[in-house]
């Protein structure tokens, strides 16, 4: 009995059926992310020409039906200019791509909010989290929302009227979608990954695979130390660069710029193209030219490839000093172990990604590769999330835990 009463008056920790599921939802987002990625490069994302969010869930179900969605899909500027001849088969084909992307959208907000609700009701959850996560539920939405003001911008009938344009979505748009996604995906796999690490924290795990007595002062000593410090620093650097180049990935992908300069590392036989290539004054819609600059950078396919390279480039080699790094004495000495397993994972993920990228560059963007540099590119991000969560102070609930059961087999 007292100990139930000492229990009750614990913090509540977070169980370990909310890292599952918050760790299935982030999958769900993967994948999401890479039928996306799909349903781009399929050219699929412009056959769906409304929003519909209920209604929407069922596909047409007859020939009237089809021939109805067809004939609204004709109406397109890309079917003017670039599917003019598609038969009603082959409209079938990019319908149900983006049919299926735009319903496991949906799955994902059945499959987060359903259970936040649940959890949140039954007060298996603090209300911090609660809070945290119904942001993360109202994110889903708004990414709903911001995936039909994307297909939207290649829609418009002005692209009839723009000589030599080519009926896709907005680079800016595209760019923006996938940043939320990447948001969700972090938001749901490293809350996870949290929960079930202060639950085995909680019940005598060590923290980080670090062998000490787990208390709040040892652990705070370690993660005080300079270079640990700074370790955790420059961590957080390479994982905004991971996502930097990924977002970057975007803009390749929404001005095709992927099917420019198809050799590595070179491009046209020099390292950077001419400079009045990536900075063309073509770009500039200012009449001062005040706007070169940015306007090539993100709309210029040259520059907005050169711009990945380099960025990609500067990822793998930071990846690779972080990684190095860990082979010092003094470091490796204050480094918890699983930190370093961590680091060595993501240095591995960014040489896989790496050779993703380049195979996918020089055999002109393949479906199957393309969609697996896409998905790598989660998967680093991924790796780098566990590096910081590694060097990451347990939540005060499982501090507060370890505490009541390590006095408790004390007491036995």
């Amino acid at each position: 009995m007292e100990v139930k009463t000492v229990k009750e008056d614990l913090p509540l920790l977070t169980p370990p059926a909310v890292s599952r599921w918050l760790l299935a939802s982030s999958a769900l987002v993967l994948g999401i992310i890479v039928v996306g990625g799909v349903t781009r490069l399929t050219e699929s994302g412009l056959s769906i020409t409304e929003w519909r969010p209920i209604t929407g869930v069922l596909p047409p179900l007859s020939r009237e039906e089809w021939m109805l969605e067809f004939e609204k899909y004709k109406a397109t500027p890309e079917f003017k200019l670039m599917n003019h001849s598609i038969s009603l088969e082959d409209f079938k084909s990019i319908f149900y791509m983006e049919w299926g992307h735009r319903v496991l959208g949906r799955l994902i907000g059945l499959v987060f909010v359903g259970p936040l609700a649940y959890f949140a009701i039954r007060k298996k959850i603090p209300k911090s989290l609660s809070l945290r996560l119904t942001g993360l539920a109202t994110l889903i939405g708004a990414q709903g929302a911001l995936g039909w003001y994307m297909v939207k911008s290649g829609l418009e009938d002005s692209l009839m009227e723009t000589p030599g344009a080519i009926p896709r979505v907005s680079q800016y748009r595209l760019a923006a979608h996938l940043g939320m996604a990447f948001l969700l995906y972090l938001g749901m796999f490293g809350t996870g990954m949290a929960v079930i690490k202060d639950w085995k924290f909680a019940h005598g795990a060590p923290w980080s695979g670090f062998k000490g007595n787990g208390s709040v002062a040892e652990i705070q000593s370690i993660l005080n130390n300079p270079l640990v410090k700074s370790f955790k620093k420059q961590s957080w650097v390479v994982t905004g660069l991971v996502l930097l180049t990924a977002l970057s990935g975007a803009f390749v992908a929404g001005l095709d710029a992927g099917l420019l300069y198809n050799e590595f590392p070179l491009m046209g036989g020099r390292l950077a193209p001419p400079s009045d290539e990536l900075f063309s004054p073509n770009y500039a819609k200012n009449p001062d030219k005040s706007d070169l600059w940015w306007r090539n950078i993100f709309e210029n396919p040259t520059t907005v490839q050169f711009d990945h390279r380099v960025l990609a480039t500067t990822t793998y080699f930071s990846t690779a000093y972080l990684y190095a790094r860990t082979f010092h004495p003094a470091l490796r000495a204050a480094l918890p172990p699983l930190a370093r397993m961590a680091v060595m994972a993501a240095f591995a993920m960014a040489n896989v990604q790496v050779a993703l990228g380049i195979t996918t560059l020089l055999y002109l963007v393949p479906i199957p590769l393309a969609a697996a540099h896409q998905a790598g590119s989660v998967m680093l991000l991924s790796a780098m999330t566990h590096v910081l969560i590694t060097l990451r102070r347990p939540g005060a609930a499982a501090s507060a835990w370890r505490k009541h059961w390590s006095n408790y087999r004390g007491g036995k």
